[in-house]
């Protein structure tokens, strides 16, 4: 096609042409270059739209095996892209272009392309440990510590993980940062351990203390084992005595079982005129100068 573009448009004396010709001869060639290049638009609309059917009855199939979600994002994104880049090939060649020289140059583009992504590349090599060695899967609520990234992981591509957090945003995260990054995985395990803790008065009697926290713990249903419970006397702090309190919850009762222990704390302390010390203003200041 390269042969007859140049042919087209070569050096002519325009005094001598043959119009008649020319137009039967070049006419001919432009049709045959114009049918070459929809004929290639259409290949690629027609493939892209198949690899679209493709993917998704591929996703159907694995949803129904059962399959980690997360392998499943990352195997259909990873797919699409190849299966794309041979369409484009196969688009690329029916336009006449010589195969050897189109893969000659991807050859020779492909080391400054690797140099220059190499970002891009990290985070294919992320995602793919990520699924290997599976710290978390969809679904699950990550942080990464040292961020204000947190949040239920809501899709895992070949190139970045998205996190939803609970006020309804999307954190996009690379996977090589990911994979590079401590995690903190909070619904990996089943249950959980509630740990609170609250300072009560030295005047106040810890054995009242002890029973009016058993009780609250006896009254809340969605802890686990009640006679795992654990009530005891954290620390003497300055100004006050911290009292512990432990039990175990499902997960997904977690973090409401501990503001509902919070709020009922709070209640029955103030029935039961149980003082909860506060540091005053000018001691916090006073601290805030130290440090």
């Amino acid at each position: 096609m390269l042969a007859q573009i140049q042919a087209m448009f070569a050096v002519v004396d325009l005094g001598k042409i043959n119009w008649n010709q020319f137009l039967e001869k070049y006419l001919e060639i432009a049709m045959s270059i114009i049918g070459k290049v929809i004929v290639s638009f259409l290949i690629i609309a027609i493939g892209f739209k198949l690899i679209k059917i493709l993917i998704k009855l591929l996703k159907t199939t694995l949803e129904k095996a059962e399959i980690d979600y997360g392998v499943i994002s990352f195997s259909c994104s990873f797919i699409r892209i190849g299966l794309r880049c041979i369409v484009i090939f196969m688009a690329v060649a029916h336009m006449g272009v010589e195969v050897s020289s189109f893969i000659a140059l991807l050859g020779s583009a492909g080391v400054a392309v690797g140099l220059a992504l190499q970002g891009t590349l990290s985070n294919v090599a992320g995602g793919v440990l990520l699924l290997i060695l599976k710290p978390f899967q969809v679904g699950d609520y990550i942080v990464l510590t040292g961020t204000d990234c947190e949040g239920e992981v809501a899709a895992m591509d070949i190139f970045y993980t998205k996190l939803k957090t609970i006020d309804n945003r999307v954190i996009v995260i690379p996977n090589g940062t990911l994979s590079n990054s401590n995690l903190i995985n909070n619904t990996k395990q089943e249950r959980r351990l509630i740990d609170i803790e609250v300072g009560i008065s030295y005047d106040a009697d810890i054995k009242e203390v002890k029973r009016i926290l058993t009780d609250i713990a006896k009254n809340e249903k969605r802890i686990l084992d009640q006679d795992g419970v654990k009530i005891f006397v954290s620390s003497l702090a300055d100004s006050s005595v911290m009292m512990g309190i432990r039990c175990w919850v499902s997960t997904s009762d977690y973090v409401a079982t501990k503001w509902a222990l919070n709020e009922e704390i709070k209640i029955q302390f103030d029935e039961e005129g149980i003082e909860i010390p506060y540091q005053k203003l000018d001691v916090c200041i006073k601290n805030e100068v130290n440090n």
